[in-house]
């Protein structure tokens, strides 16, 4: 047998071999693509499941925010309107008051119990918006309208407490689709005296729910506690049919009467409903609190699977294509050994990821200076220059509760795996640091964290401090880090036990340390990369030469600045070894050891007045005020912030307005200043409350309340700004 017969013989057996291969890859191909095919379909169903979920949540969330504004409306003017019981015609006032300052309750009333008072057997002054936005009182005390035997009227005064009632048309009163949150009123001798309601037209309602778009065909659903069908793609339903009757007549009934019984019971779930042979519709719901109401959305599987489906016949196609194609490469491959280097192609687009992973990694760290520009207590700055295109250091800052959360890091290595670990550390700080307060356990718990994943055995130096912004008390705790510079009346090093970095080992214990910050003192951190920068002579820059550059004051940016220009000048044309972090925070808050500050900056945007009340709640509970005073300075703080808001920038421009509350043993001072027009609210004449309603001015009852509540309220205005100063002694 000569060569040639030899190279035909190794041709066929090749030729055998490529078949043998081709058929084995066809049948692994199939199988790949039918484990494929269950576990997308697996995985899209879970996808929808929680995209719906997330919806639900989302739009349940949107609704709560109207329900909880429209509660707190009502329950922030019973003292007021028990306080008005005396003056009847007063009622209207505080109606209005609640219609006008908020915008998701479209009529309120003050009903009076029957007999409650003798002159009126029956009272309901109901004051609600109009079509171009004003206000209109009416009275609900009508023969035809018989309010003493409504839902919204009844079920309170049964129940003894706060109730929202069945979706209604108010005949002789709002005239609109509507469902209405009452409480009962009792008066100081513990009487029930009357009802106070807030109600919310359901117009908004509609749309918020009939927009809810999972998927494109996707729709849903909402239901009152009785079933009352309130929202619906077929609007033939909405408002005629329950959920109960509409089951009866479906396809499914089965499945659909568990859907029903799911609703109304206030529990959440998920059913798959049989619509044809060969289509589903997967419904998801869950309870919307408080009203009784349940909301469902329902996605059509072709919805969820038609994409799949189609991916499906077009991968079986292009399988095809791809054997026929892998027939034809293994035939040239015999003839033909190709060689094609892709170097360049390569690099190209490490140096791309490089660039991407650089800005992505810039684009995690606080970079914007000064960050908190409405603050005067702090001055700070930071930097990170990278020795390369990505490197491993970080630092992060953030205020909470009146607390600065800061930290800095050097990660072992270099480059893209240190930029990776620098990531991790970095997100780490952010979760855990936004629950716990204590330096030490912040470490403690990232370093858990990182140990549990560290299979590259990298670590982390770290250092993290917990200043509070009010006494300067300042919690730290090392992790293996460069002690940071201290800078009162001299520069020193923080005294920091080194502990062991981030990473190494898992139930690490780390120590935390403390010590008090005064006005104008200020921390230097810094990474090794400021210390260890070498010029052409391989001589460190060191302690000492930074020491130097800090011991003239100057504001924190300037400071970095000054720092980065003496180690550039001295590493000269040397090439960089390491990166260069540093973070400066300058401490300047100068208040009195008797006094106490907290700020609220607030957009002029009525939405945001429910702020008010967790500021002074955070207050009442920091300086142990009774509940009935607290609420009396949060209608006193929301009249005067609500005049200013209302009053103080042109309409559909953006401003701000800064609350500040200086707290001390004796008194409690609000000070409130805005950049608006010139407005003195005290000017405002008393208002004569034994007037009735019809013959009493517009205005005027805000500012009475505020003087009777306050000890104290006087205005000025200074450098531009309106300044309305309030106290009240304790």
């Amino acid at each position: 047998m000569d060569i040639s017969d030899n190279l035909k013989t190794l041709a066929r057996k090749s030729a055998g071999t490529g078949l043998l291969l081709i058929v084995v890859a066809a049948v692994t191909l199939e199988a790949t693509s039918l484990i494929q095919y269950f576990s997308s379909q697996r995985m899209l169903k879970q996808e929808a499941s929680l995209r719906a979920e997330s919806e639900l949540r989302s739009t349940r969330n949107q609704i709560m925010d109207i329900v909880d504004q429209a509660e707190a409306a009502v329950h922030n003017s019973i003292w007021i309107t028990r306080w008005c019981l005396d003056y009847p015609d007063s009622l209207a006032v505080v109606a209005r008051r609640i219609v006008e300052e908020n915008p998701s309750v479209m009529g309120s009333t003050i009903a009076l119990v029957p007999g409650y008072n003798k002159k009126l057997p029956l009272f309901a002054p109901y004051v609600c918006r109009t079509a171009d936005g004003t206000t209109e009182l009416k009275s609900l005390a009508t023969e035809e309208y018989n309010y003493p035997a409504q839902e919204w009227f009844t079920e309170p005064l049964n129940y003894g407490f706060g109730y929202w009632s069945e979706p209604y048309i108010d005949e002789g009163g709002g005239e609109v689709l509507m469902t209405t949150y009452s409480v009962p009123v009792m008066d100081d001798a513990g009487r029930v005296a009357a009802v106070l309601t807030a109600d919310v037209s359901l117009g908004w309602l509609t749309d918020l729910v009939g927009n809810v778009r999972v998927y494109p065909d996707a729709f849903s659903v909402l239901v009152s506690r009785e079933g009352k069908i309130m929202v619906s793609p077929v609007e033939e339903l909405n408002m005629h049919q329950s959920i109960q009757e509409f089951a009866t007549g479906a396809k499914d009934t089965a499945n659909f009467n568990v859907l029903a019984d799911g609703m109304l019971s206030g529990k959440a779930g998920n059913v798959s409903l049989k619509q044809s042979r060969r289509e589903r519709l997967f419904v998801f719901y869950a309870p919307v609190e408080k009203t009784g109401w349940s909301m469902a959305i329902a996605i059509p599987d072709s919805e969820i699977y038609g994409e799949i489906r189609r991916m499906s016949m077009l991968v079986t196609i292009l399988m095809l294509v791809g054997l026929g194609m892998l027939i034809l490469i293994l035939r040239s491959a015999a003839k033909n050994q190709l060689k094609v280097s892709q170097l360049k192609e390569k690099k190209d687009r490490m140096e791309n990821e490089l660039r991407i992973g650089h800005n992505i990694q810039m684009s995690m760290i606080p970079k914007i200076f000064p960050p908190f520009p409405e603050r005067k207590d702090i001055d700070m700055a930071a930097t990170i220059v990278p020795a390369k295109e990505v490197g491993g250091d970080l630092y992060d800052f953030y205020i909470r509760d009146e607390k600065l959360f800061f930290c800095i890091g050097d990660v072992s290595g270099k480059g893209v795996p240190a930029s990776l670990v620098m990531a991790v550390t970095r997100s780490l700080f952010r979760t855990v640091s936004a629950h716990e307060k204590s330096p030490q356990r912040i470490v403690t718990l990232i370093n858990e964290s990182m140990s549990d994943m560290n299979e590259n055995e990298m670590f982390v130096t770290f250092f993290c401090g917990v200043l509070d912004m009010t006494t300067g008390h300042l919690r730290y705790c090392n992790a293996g880090h460069n002690p940071p510079l201290v800078l009162t009346d001299k520069i020193e090093f923080l005294p920091a036990i080194p502990n062991l970095p981030l990473g190494i080992l898992p139930g690490m214990s780390f120590q935390e340390q403390e010590m008090d910050l005064s006005y104008d003192n200020a921390l230097f951190l810094y990474t090794d990369g400021v210390t260890e920068a070498e010029n052409l002579t391989h001589e460190q820059f060191g302690e000492a030469r930074m020491q130097d550059v800090l011991r003239m004051r100057r504001s924190s940016q300037e400071n970095l600045e000054a720092m980065q220009k003496a180690v550039a000048d001295f590493v000269g044309a040397a090439d960089p070894s390491d990166d260069l972090t540093m973070l400066f925070i300058h401490y300047l808050n100068d208040m009195q050891p008797d006094e106490t500050e907290r700020h609220l900056i607030l957009h002029n945007d009525i939405q945001q007045i429910p702020q008010l009340a967790d500021f002074i709640e955070t207050i009442a509970d920091e300086i142990k005020l009774d509940q009935g005073l607290a609420m009396s300075l949060n209608l006193a703080l929301e009249e005067a912030v609500t005049n200013v808001i209302l009053y103080a920038y042109p309409e559909g421009s953006d401003g701000l307005v800064d609350v500040e509350a200086i707290m001390s043993k004796d008194k409690l001072k609000f000070i409130i200043s805005d950049s608006g027009k010139e407005f003195d609210p005290t000017a405002a004449p008393e208002a004569d409350i034994t007037l009735g309603v019809e013959d009493r001015p517009i205005g005027g009852l805000g500012i009475y309340l505020v003087r009777n509540i306050m000890d104290s309220v006087s205005y000025e205005r200074t450098d531009g700004k309106n300044i309305l100063s309030m106290t009240k002694k304790l």
